[in-house]
């Protein structure tokens, strides 16, 4: 299935593949796209991971987004208080073996789930300059 292409600061909904894999995750995640182009001559997205899990405690080059930041974690689409890994991520695919309309569908036959806010764009660059700080 084709999707409609995503735009660089979406939240969309991906099975991001455990470390060392290279085939989906068991399940999808929100992650942020932050690049697209393509992959032997097909769409692709450059995507930064996303979870849930121990989201106050922050690494170099992770950012987090949560309900205090209100009307930007409402645009954001996330369900929970979620940090992500500037660190992590990846060049895939755009089609429906790595990526999944979310529950609800907030944006019709789309993975997408949201959108980052201006108010957090300062936030990613700030993550993604500690990340190549720090090697990673």
């Amino acid at each position: 299935m084709r999707f409609p292409l995503p735009e660089i600061g979406d939240f969309v909904w991906c099975r991001f593949p455990y470390q060392g894999m290279h085939q989906p995750g068991p399940k999808p995640r929100p992650v942020l796209v932050i690049d697209i182009g393509e992959l032997r001559g097909e769409p692709a997205v450059e995507v930064v991971y996303g979870t849930s899990q121990k989201v106050e405690r922050l690494f170099p080059g992770e950012f987090a987004i949560t309900p205090d930041d209100g009307s930007a974690f409402v645009e954001s689409g996330l369900s929970y208080a979620t940090k992500f890994d500037t660190g992590r991520s990846l060049f895939l695919p755009f089609d429906d073996f790595w990526f999944a309309v979310p529950p609800g569908a907030p944006f019709g036959p789309s993975p997408k789930i949201g959108l980052l806010h201006p108010s957090l764009v300062r936030r990613v660059q700030a993550a993604s300059a500690e990340a190549k700080r720090a090697g990673r």
